[in-house]
């Protein structure tokens, strides 16, 4: 079986130019594309209000839909450009879960987005790809999402 090209997205316009590299990337060395998306777990502070038990399974359930709908949007866009493509949805701390994730199966490369963020921003919300890029197993290629 070939070995993937592994895209992780977050549906933010600054992965589009890394799920296009990933595509072209794909179909020319006719390899599949996984298209990947990391739930996070969702985090909610509140101080001293009061939030209904039935909130967080209707926040997850959201949150699963918006992802679904989003790994199908690419899919379908990949295969009509002609290449193999599949999804996958987890769950986990982001770049943790693309780096066992890419590890399980078996990926040929990692390609995604940068935000370009710098500075304090850059330190303070860190960057998922370049702890992706520290922690794979496999070449990652990161594309700057202008």
């Amino acid at each position: 079986m070939a070995r993937p090209i592994f895209h992780p997205s977050d549906f933010s316009p600054a992965s589009g130019p890394a799920f296009r590299k990933a595509m072209a990337l794909a179909k020319g060395m006719r390899r599949p594309l996984l298209v990947v998306h990391v739930m996070s777990p969702v985090t909610l502070v509140t101080g001293d209000a009061y939030i209904a038990p039935n909130v967080w399974p209707m926040l997850e359930q959201s949150i699963e839909l918006v992802a679904r709908r989003g790994v199908t949007r690419l899919v379908k866009r990949a295969r009509a450009a002609g290449v193999r493509a599949s999804s996958l949805l987890l769950r986990g701390v982001t770049h943790e879960a693309i780096v066992r994730a890419a590890r399980k199966h078996g990926a040929e490369m990692i390609v995604i987005g940068t935000h370009g963020r710098t500075g304090v921003k850059g330190m303070l919300l860190g960057s998922v790809a370049s702890r992706v890029v520290s922690h794979a197993a496999c070449p990652v290629m990161t594309v700057h999402g202008r």
